[in-house]
């Protein structure tokens, strides 16, 4: 009877060494792995597509800001197309979208197309701006160029539910944007200085992406949306069409004779232990970074 449960207990200590032996193997396969973030379709093309879909923020942001990046530095790609379908967002990482097509054009001599579909407004068109060319649908919706601050007062409703905010600062503008009171005068005036400054920036990035004097933006920068083919006329856009023309374009600033062939990046499929274990971490993150999360600058069309 001993001798059997002797075995028995062999078993399970081999099975567990086994288990751990497996698992700690596994983390360390992908600890050596080379970041797999972006897969492919279209290997053997020559021109990489970077897609700017929905509210573009940290998140939406950063992924385009990768794939720019591995673009740029891919030495089989000789031009890359942005793909536009939204109506901005952040004013901070739309200007480092910006910043990371320069560096593509300038550092890595890459000619960059925008491509707008539906919608390429606001932050949307920031970005646009930062392209060699810029190719719209007649009826894409753009322009929105101007800036938003936004965030909400509950004064009257906590009054009625009898919930109040005691509030202790150091500084008299620490508590701009306090939801249980309305602006003061002095609150209104430093805000308003700030959305002017980053409007001031936008209409620059407009002027130099467009080869304008500065005062021929103002008069469109009201916040203003344009179809496609008003941009055209208004010389916010370069040429008409839709993406097949974009690479087109890219195709012909990039000196690739032959049908342009587009190389398209889709998340990877595969899960691993990695990719669990940071998707916990980002769910149990969420609700901190939301309380945190403050009124934004924001290059959006609403």
């Amino acid at each position: 009877m001993a001798k059997r449960r002797d075995i028995i207990v062999g078993i399970v200590i081999v099975t567990v060494f086994v288990v751990a032996f497996v698992f700690f193997g596994v983390m360390f396969v992908e600890m050596l792995s080379p970041e797999g973030e972006f897969e492919f379709t279209g290997m053997g093309g020559n021109i990489g597509v970077v897609e700017v879909y929905g509210v573009i923020d940290e998140d939406s942001g950063r992924r385009a800001i990768r794939l720019i990046e591995k673009w740029a530095e891919s030495g089989s790609i000789k031009a890359i197309v942005v793909h536009i379908n939204s109506g901005g967002g952040g004013v901070a990482i739309s200007q480092e979208i910006y910043d990371a097509i320069h560096r593509a054009r300038f550092d890595y001599e890459k000619p960059v197309v925008a491509s707008m579909a539906s919608v390429a407004a606001s932050g949307g068109y920031y970005i646009a701006c930062a392209c060699d060319r810029v190719v719209a649908n007649p009826g894409s919706l753009t322009g929105s160029i101007g800036v938003i601050f936004q965030f909400h007062t509950f004064e009257g409703l906590m009054e009625k539910v009898g919930v109040g905010t005691e509030t202790i600062k150091a500084g008299e503008l620490k508590d701009v944007g306090n939801y249980s009171r309305s602006m003061t005068a002095e609150e209104e005036l430093m805000l308003k200085s700030v959305v002017m400054d980053t409007y001031e920036q936008f209409v620059q990035v407009v002027a130099d992406g467009r080869g304008k004097d500065i005062e021929e933006i103002y008069p469109l920068a009201d916040g203003s949306v344009f179809t496609g083919l008003q941009a055209y006329n208004l010389g916010l856009v370069d040429t008409l069409g839709g993406l097949n023309e974009a690479l087109e374009v890219a195709a012909d600033l990039a000196n690739i004779s032959g049908e342009p062939r587009a190389v398209y990046p889709y998340e990877r499929k595969n899960v691993t232990i990695f990719d669990l274990l940071g998707s916990a971490a980002s769910l149990l993150a969420q609700p901190v970074n939301k309380v945190i999360s403050g009124p934004q600058l924001m290059y959006l069309y609403q």
